[in-house]
């Protein structure tokens, strides 16, 4: 009986030693798989050009994006990834770009800037304007690509004007003024203010304008017509000014 016993403590000692063994042996589960990356945001881009137009007159919009399955410009519709589309706005008007994929949305913006045509001048029977009013309220403002000094192309219609004004008042002077945007050195700027504002005046010489009746100064980014930082005010200031000569 006592035999019997011993061999149960044996027994029962021996099972305990394999189980624990057992257990130190035992492989550690694997890590789990790290989580797949997050989708990629999307990218957009929208210009217009030009950027200023006369009423009745066009501009290019141009896109591009990356990213995105889901792409619409306010007032055109949806659209493909990358393209170009013609407008031709009657009022300014600000076009939105909205880019949406998987990773989130992304939206840019072109601003195509329509000039208000002049206001009828009076008859000349009734009015009593002076020289320098007419001139005003007459002679249009130059404006300039970003960086550029030559007379783009849809310029042509406001040097027309100009020099349709100042050939039937010859007794009229006056100065053209150089602006640029805020962007780069002033030592560079004042020197693209002066091509801009020599370029109007070639132009208008070229039309027939005397060139002593033509004074001519560059202000560079100094006098700024419109002090926001975005590309609406960068335009207005890249002009060539003109301002009656008393």
């Amino acid at each position: 009986m006592k035999q019997l016993r011993l061999r149960w403590v044996a027994l029962v000692f021996a099972l305990g030693a394999i189980l624990f063994l057992g257990a130190c042996h035992k492989k550690p589960a694997p890590p789990p798989p790290p989580p797949p990356p997050p989708p990629a945001a999307p990218t957009a881009s929208l210009t217009a050009s030009p950027e200023t137009i006369d009423k009745g007159q066009s501009s290019t919009l141009t896109w591009q994006t990356s990213n995105a399955t889901d792409l619409s410009i306010e007032g055109i519709g949806a659209v493909q990834p990358n393209g170009t589309q013609q407008v031709s706005p009657t009022e300014s008007t600000t076009y939105t770009l909205s880019a949406k994929g998987a990773g989130g949305t992304q939206t840019a913006t072109a601003r195509v800037t329509v000039n208000a045509p002049p206001p009828p001048s009076a008859p000349a029977a009734t009015t009593s304007m002076t020289d320098e009013q007419m001139f005003a309220q007459n002679i249009k403002d130059v404006y300039f690509d970003y960086d550029k000094s030559d007379i783009r192309s849809t310029e042509q219609s406001s040097i027309q004007a100009d020099v349709a004004f100042l050939q039937q008042h010859s007794n009229v002077s006056f100065t053209i003024e150089g602006h640029c945007d805020e962007r780069g050195s002033t030592e560079y700027n004042l020197a693209l203010g002066d091509n801009r504002s020599s370029a109007v005046k070639n132009a208008l010489v070229a039309g027939g304008i005397a060139a002593d009746r033509i004074k001519t100064v560059s202000y560079g980014k100094e006098k700024p017509f419109c002090t926001e930082s975005n590309e609406a005010c960068w335009q207005q200031n890249r002009r060539g000014h003109f301002l009656y000569s008393k």
